[in-house]
Order: C-alpha cells, then structure tokens, then sequence
C-alpha cells in the first residue's frame, strides 16, 4: 500500500499537483531562464536533484529533531538553511568533479537556493504529513513537474523568435500568457490523480 501511495503521489505531483503550474511556486526562473532548451535542461536537472535530496533531508531533521522537541516553529528558517547548505555542497562537488559541468550550471546553482519551490515541497510534505518514501516520491515527482514545465516553456520560446508576435505582447507578456495556458492543461489532468 506504501508503494501504490508513494507513485500516486510521485505522478501526482508531476502532472495534477504540479508545483509550478498549479501553486506558482519557482516562478521567476522559470520565466527568467526559459529561453534556451539547453539552460532549461541544466537549470531542471539542478532543481530535481536538489528538491529531491533536500526534502529527505528536512523529512528527517523535522521529524526527529524539530518535532520530539516542541521546535515545529522553526522549520522555515531550518529548512531555508538546510537547502543553503545543500546547494552550496552540490556546488563545491561539481567544481571540483567537472570543471565542464560547473561552467554550465555554474550561474544556475545559486539559482536554486532561492527558488521558493523546493522550500515549498518541504513545506507541503509537513503539512500533509507524508512518510519518508511518501516525501522522496513528491520531492522527486514536485522536481520532474518542475522540470517538464521549463522544457516545455523554452521550446515554445524558441519556437517563437521566428514568429511575428505583436509588439506589446513582446518578453513578458506573451511568456506570462503561455504560463497561463500550460497551467490550464496541465490542470486539464486533475481528476485522474490527487493528493490527499
């Protein structure tokens, strides 16, 4: 039953609960860097990884450290600080693993830190008390979701440079009118999967 609970909640959180399209959260690089599939990809990758391993990490320090001892208030500052962290250590690995790879995420690592999604997994997996696999399958799916949405946004993007699109609508507003219609379709898929 835990299996069956943790991937409906991992497809979940890609498609009918998706982070990006349906609560708004990490918009602002999404619509900063979604303007070549190639960022896209490095910046969606960055962000699965982190939001996946950061949610097991604030699952643990919130259930066996802040909860035991009365100190539930302080999860925003703790989790703020345990994705800091984080990032900064995926940072100092890939420099020093991949001189290649840090020159391509490089600009998008600090990125992450203030990409309010990932501190909003950590925060939804806590008040819908998720288990710790519960709260692995929607990190992992929350940042697939997050993912698919950038690649979609920066095809169309792409796509775009080579149509004639009115100048008001220019930048902005037409990435703003996009959003709005990938979050209908994306929300088209409620219905099949929710969370509870």
């Amino acid at each position: 039953m835990n299996f069956l609970s943790a991937f409906a909640i991992f497809f979940a959180a890609i498609f009918t609960d998706n982070i990006l399209l349906t609560k708004y959260l990490g918009m602002c690089s999404f619509l900063a860097v979604s303007r070549k599939v190639e960022t896209s990809w490095g910046l969606g990758l960055a962000v699965t990884f982190v939001m996946t391993f950061t949610s097991a990490i604030n699952w643990v320090v919130y259930n066996y450290l802040l909860k035991p001892r009365d100190l539930e208030y302080l999860r925003y500052i703790i989790f703020i600080v345990i994705i800091a962290a984080f990032v900064q250590i995926v940072e100092m690995i890939i420099e020093r693993v991949s001189d290649v790879l840090y020159a391509s995420l490089g600009i998008f690592l600090p990125l992450i830190t203030v990409n309010c999604s990932i501190l909003g997994v950590s925060l939804f997996m806590v008040i819908r008390d998720y288990s710790l696999i519960n709260s692995i399958a929607f990190g992992l799916g929350s940042g697939i979701g997050w993912m698919l949405a950038i690649l979609a946004m920066s095809g169309i993007r792409e796509k775009m440079k080579r149509s004639q699109i009115p100048n008001g609508l220019e930048g902005a507003g037409i990435a703003l009118i996009i959003a709005g219609i990938m979050a209908m379709a994306f929300m088209g898929f409620s219905g099949i999967l929710t969370l509870s």
